[in-house]
């Protein structure tokens, strides 16, 4: 992971610090701010970002616009990122997680509403952003690196090429990930979703929208490589990101000798503990950590730990209850771009 033991020991004697003498904290630190000109107040790096991230999306509006198909394709993008069949299973998942919680919680728990919140955010701005971040990576990629198609691909069956490019971008998001956490310009996106201390089915919505950037650009390219011109069945979308929305719920499961090969909620928990974060990095499948030497597989009967993140160096929910989740949602996505004292 990018962050050090000693960051995170610095970060949390800081964060005592504060608390201990509060005022002092705020007048060191509006010290700090009035002595910075603002650009230095800013990070750069996470602008950089959301630079790129608007590049791509134009690529994929103007590739619509230009085919006439913008509307469709949004609409496309919606059902198969918002299908019946992740709505029941996010539901079902919900009332298991009443029935068999590996932590109980009250059912408005601090960290569920905040989590509900980005659902929210995830139906209305999200979905819309990975559907052009798609189209728009393939646009570009094509256009400007079309050497990377496979055209013998093209006569091969459906029931080969398909499962390997499935499997091909389940490998491409896991790179993706492992990024998320050794880069720190990435990481500073990446640790919204990490500072959940309350872990639910919700909190696979629990993202900064620029966060999809570097996962969608990458998983883009098995499929332009192994895959021109020739679709892949929206179905098969869905149950991938069902999949992938499962393993954050709070639940024991370890899908029993399947969890070896898919992902499950209790192998990803330990992914996100306070004292790990840097093992489990599969999305879908296991396989990637396994050949990267960072897989660790949990027993059914193991003590549930902790979530969240060290020190908190993300505005969390759980140390601000009177703060209303629309607000602090803007707090949340905001902090990136903030460079760090």
């Amino acid at each position: 992971m990018s962050i050090s033991q000693a960051q995170v020991r610095a970060g949390a004697a800081a964060d005592q610090a504060g608390t201990a003498n509060p005022g002092r904290g705020l007048a060191a630190a509006g010290s700090r701010a009035g002595a910075r000109p603002a650009w230095r107040r800013l990070c750069l790096s996470s602008f950089a970002l959301a630079g790129i991230t608007a590049v791509i999306v134009w690529a994929g509006v103007a590739d619509l616009l230009r085919q006439g198909r913008l509307e469709t394709v949004l609409r496309a993008g919606w059902a198969e990122l918002a299908a019946p069949l992740l709505i029941a299973l996010v539901v079902a998942t919900g009332i298991c997680e009443r029935i068999w919680p590996a932590e109980p919680r009250p059912v408005l728990a601090r960290g569920h509403v905040q989590d509900a919140c980005y659902l929210a955010l995830h139906a209305i701005v999200v979905i819309p952003l990975m559907t052009l971040l798609s189209v728009g990576g393939a646009a570009l990629i094509g256009g400007h690196a079309g050497w990377l198609e496979l055209r013998a691909t093209q006569h091969w069956p459906g029931w080969l090429l398909i499962p390997l490019t499935i499997v091909a971008m389940d490998a491409a998001n896991w790179l993706a990930h492992f990024a998320d956490h050794r880069l720190g310009f990435l990481w500073r996106f990446h640790a919204l979703h990490h500072s959940q201390e309350e872990l639910s089915v919700l909190t696979s919505f629990r993202a900064h929208p620029l966060m999809h950037t570097t996962g969608f650009l990458l998983a883009t390219i098995p499929v332009v490589v192994l895959m021109p011109g020739r679709p892949i069945a929206p179905v098969l979308i869905t149950v991938y990101v069902c999949i992938g929305t499962l393993q954050h719920a709070n639940l024991r499961w370890t899908f029993g000798p399947a969890g070896r090969l898919i992902v499950s909620p209790a192998y990803h928990r330990l992914h996100h503990a306070l004292e790990y974060q840097s093992i489990n990095l599969g999305v879908v499948l296991t396989i990637w950590d396994v050949l990267a030497g960072c897989a660790r597989f949990p027993a059914r009967s193991g003590a549930v730990g902790r979530t969240g993140l060290a020190g908190r160096p993300v505005p969390v929910e759980q140390a601000n209850v009177r703060a209303p989740a629309p607000l602090l949602v803007a707090e949340q996505l905001i902090e990136p771009f903030q460079a760090h004292r």
